[in-house]
């Protein structure tokens, strides 16, 4: 005859710590919930306490990070040139050069670096949290600084590319042609791409709390449709289109005002307007 079951076993359940019932015991339910995915809450409160330590950050800091991330986001443009350098004209080409579009954000992110699209979701959640005077002022600075020191660095990084000889003449073709294809849409059609550019990027960032160790696979996924979409992302693009302009296949009112200034307000919108609202709205309505 078998030894008398455990009493949860001979009840047939065991309770929850919030009393429901289950078949797992204590052991186990702990087990699962340690490998349990973060919820919208918790993930909305994870983003917001990163957020705080950024806005608490010196100037000076966040100045020499978004000039570091705007030099690294150079290295999306130059990797997609090197493939497509070295990739046979195919219908498939796009999709395999594109790859080398994630590399600056892999950068950035898993650099710790400052860059402009993440932050229209992250500063926003505490802003959103506390719609304060202060907390507004504190959101403005940031993306300020962030900004200006992206778009020096794209400015500096494309500037070497296009007047020094580090790279032979194959490579240096693909770069005009890439940057060709950034500024032959319409200003509209920019600004419409870049809503959507920024929706994925700010999604990322919203992700990467319950990535875990995946955070390169979520990187490079959302970054890589960004670019396979041929989506507009003022950053990457500012680097695209600024060496049209250092190598005089553009003028610099078609770097600022016909691509620039239209991907900066899409990306802004993107990421503030229909991630971070639509996501803070989700957990302070208590659907999350």
């Amino acid at each position: 005859m078998s030894a008398e079951a455990p009493a949860g076993e001979r009840e047939g359940k065991y309770r929850d710590e919030k009393g429901n019932p289950t078949t797992a015991d204590p052991e186990t339910q702990q087990k699962a919930k340690e490998e349990e995915s973060l919820d919208a809450a918790a993930t909305h409160e994870v983003v917001r306490i990163e957020a705080e330590k950024e806005l608490e950050r010196a100037a000076s800091a966040l100045a020499w990070s978004g000039l570091a991330a705007g030099l690294a986001m150079g290295f999306s443009f130059v990797t997609e040139a090197v493939l497509r350098a070295h990739l046979p004209e195919a219908d498939w080409r796009p999709l395999i050069s594109k790859l080398g579009y994630p590399v600056g954000f892999l950068i950035v992110i898993l650099g710790s670096q400052q860059l402009y699209t993440e932050n229209t979701l992250e500063p926003m959640v505490p802003l959103l949290t506390e719609p304060t005077r202060e907390r507004f002022r504190k959101v403005a600075r940031l993306w300020g600084i962030v900004f200006l020191a992206n778009i020096v660095g794209t400015l500096i990084f494309s500037l070497v590319l296009a007047k020094t000889s580090m790279f032979e003449d194959k490579i240096k073709s693909n770069f005009l042609a890439i940057g060709l294809e950034a500024v032959e849409p319409s200003a509209g059609t920019i600004f419409i791409r870049a809503i959507f550019a920024g929706m994925l990027i700010a999604l990322m960032v919203w992700m990467l709390p319950a990535a875990k160790t995946a955070h390169f696979w979520v990187i490079t996924i959302m970054a890589w449709l960004v670019g396979a979409a041929s989506l507009a992302h003022v950053i990457v693009g500012s680097v695209e289109t600024s060496y049209l302009m250092w190598t005089g296949a553009a003028s610099f009112g078609t770097w600022l005002g016909h691509f620039l200034v239209p991907a900066l307000v899409g990306n802004t919108l993107g990421g503030v307007g229909l991630v971070a609202l639509v996501n803070h709205m989700q957990v302070h309505s208590g659907e999350g």
